[in-house]
């Protein structure tokens, strides 16, 4: 059964749009943990435009469920997470101009660079997860980097519909597959929400799903404890 990470950046850029000091990810952190979910995730990005510094030394001393930081592979990124030592970090590419992040990490241009950096986190009991595209070349890649885990780019799934996206999924399910083959642990993210998550959690061996913007977006409705109870029973 696949586990829920909830993605809490959106409730810091709220936050950061006026520049208040509400509503706090921290408080919207421990009301999704006693709702269920299974983890935290936040992208602490290299220009602070939601998730601060601040939040991330919180929240790892207040939470009871695994914090997951997503950051990018910059010597000042790995810097933070050596000194908070977050229960995983998981490395994601970064461009200044994005709106989110875009697409998996691009392993055969920055091979030697994740290598280091892997090397460094899990030298230090850091599992490192590698946010990547759903092929069989980025698992074995990912493998041969040494890290732990995979995350895989669920963005293109999450877009497409009808036959499509069944090609798309279909790729999905087959790049898990050959990742648990090679003895990675298998995450997904990116696009995920109520209509699409189910199908993702029900491939065989799909360990963790990492959801954000559609349930802070229900949350705004609803409220935040149905928005996380509502997804955790539909992917189980």
């Amino acid at each position: 059964m696949a586990t829920l990470g909830v993605n809490i950046d959106h409730v810091a850029t709220l936050r950061q749009q006026r520049g208040t000091k509400y509503p706090d990810p921290i408080d919207a952190a421990i009301l999704v943990q006693m709702a269920g979910a299974d983890q935290i995730t936040v992208h602490l990005r290299e220009d602070r435009r939601h998730i601060q510094d601040r939040d991330v030394k919180l929240l790892r001393k207040i939470i009871q469920i695994p914090l997951n930081l997503e950051i990018g592979n910059t010597v000042e990124m790995i810097e933070i997470a050596l000194s908070i030592k977050p229960d995983m970090v998981t490395l994601v590419p970064e461009k200044r101009e994005e709106r989110t992040t875009e697409g998996g990490l691009n392993l055969e241009n920055t091979f030697e660079l994740l290598k280091k950096s892997v090397d460094i986190l899990q030298a230090n009991n850091i599992p490192v997860s590698l946010f990547v595209e759903p092929s069989n070349s980025d698992m074995l890649l990912t493998k041969k980097i040494n890290a732990k885990m995979v995350e895989l780019h669920t963005g293109k799934y999450s877009e497409l519909s009808g036959v499509e996206a069944d090609k798309e999924f279909e790729r999905i399910y087959q790049a898990t597959l050959y990742a648990q083959n090679l003895g990675l642990i298998v995450h997904s993210g990116h696009g995920l929400n109520y209509k699409n998550a189910q199908r993702i959690a029900k491939i065989p061996g799909m360990r963790d799903l990492n959801i954000g913007h559609s349930i802070i977006s229900y949350a705004v409705l609803v409220g935040l404890e149905k928005a996380v109870k509502e997804m955790k029973i539909l992917i189980s």
